[in-house]
């Protein structure tokens, strides 16, 4: 009786994903935070990005190859779920082609930077504890052969779903649908397979995450005379370690939603206010936080980013005006 009233919930959780929105003023201030926020970050990411391709060590480096890689999927994400955000709002159903492409691109996004975080961690977890071997490593080889294994990770499950709809239905491209991920795979075992590598994915980068950074806090430690600096590295990797599990509870958007429509209902004005939030704090914020956190605390990257902002922003308003 328990599991047939799971069951019960889970199809009523995905046959209500479409769920009716009234147009008022607290919606159009919602849409609006949005769009700003996701404009404005794409815009930075952007400008990071030039910044990154101006000098030649940039794109030389690992360290900044995974970051401007990190850049790339965050503004795709960004803009692809905003999109899909929109499209949520106004209620529009699309061909599952197109709506595939765009849940493929998004899944996939939203997978690449924890995974390229915690590359990232372990690129500083050898720098810093083995320095010697870092520059046999880390290299443009070894960094391409990570972002390809990213990529792998982050679409085999999309994928497999995909491939399977194609091939039990070859004509499933072309039917109408409402566009979100529960109304494209509606099977309990694609949403039971989901569950898990969101919990393996989960897991796996947490554990990187936790090892690396606390090896490198007991290294910077013991091998530093001043205690200022090693407070110092500390407060660093504390900070970069808060952004890094910001982006792994990305894994859990779908599992928290599931969760609040439980204990609300999909009718409850209270569920469509804390979706809302669900997308904004777990999902949109912290890929928000990457280019300042990284970024503008690189002393070799923020004076050219605040260069080329100061440069292009100025050229903008200068067009508009």
């Amino acid at each position: 009786m328990a599991e047939t009233n799971s069951t019960n919930n889970q199809l009523l959780f995905i046959y209500n994903q479409a769920y009716r929105v009234d147009f008022d003023a607290v919606t159009g201030i919602k849409i609006a935070v949005v769009m700003l926020l996701c404009s404005f970050f794409i815009y930075i990411n952007c400008i990071m990005l030039f910044a990154l391709k101006s000098k030649t060590a940039f794109y030389e480096t690992p360290r900044y190859i995974l970051f401007a890689h990190m850049l790339l999927s965050d503004s795709i994400l960004l803009l692809t779920t905003t999109a899909m955000y929109a499209m949520s709002l106004a209620l529009v159903s699309v061909a599952k082609g197109i709506c595939s492409l765009l849940v493929l691109i998004s899944n996939c996004t939203n997978g690449i930077t924890p995974l390229t975080l915690a590359v990232m961690s372990l690129e500083r977890y050898m720098a810093i504890c083995f320095p010697l071997r870092h520059s046999s490593i880390a290299t443009q080889r070894n960094t391409g052969i990570a972002l390809g294994v990213i990529w792998f990770l982050s679409s085999v499950n999309i994928m497999s779903d995909l491939l399977y709809e194609l091939i039990t239905d070859p004509n499933h491209l072309f039917k109408i649908t409402f566009c979100t991920r529960q109304k494209l795979f509606v099977n309990n075992w694609q949403v039971d397979k989901a569950q898990v590598f969101d919990v393996l994915y989960f897991v796996s980068v947490a554990l990187i995450i936790i090892f690396t950074y606390i090896s490198i806090i007991i290294t910077a430690r013991s091998v530093s005379n001043n205690k200022g600096s090693a407070k110092k590295a500390y407060k660093t990797v504390l900070l970069h370690f808060v952004q890094l599990g910001l982006c792994v509870t990305s894994f859990l958007f779908a599992t928290i939603e599931k969760m609040l429509y439980l204990m609300t209902g999909s009718g409850n004005s209270l569920f469509i206010h804390l979706r809302y939030l669900n997308f904004l704090i777990v999902l949109i914020l912290p890929r928000c936080l990457s280019p300042l956190i990284y970024g503008l605390r690189d002393e070799a990257v923020r004076p050219l980013f605040q260069y080329y902002f100061c440069y292009i922003s100025k050229k903008f308003f200068t067009v508009i005006i």
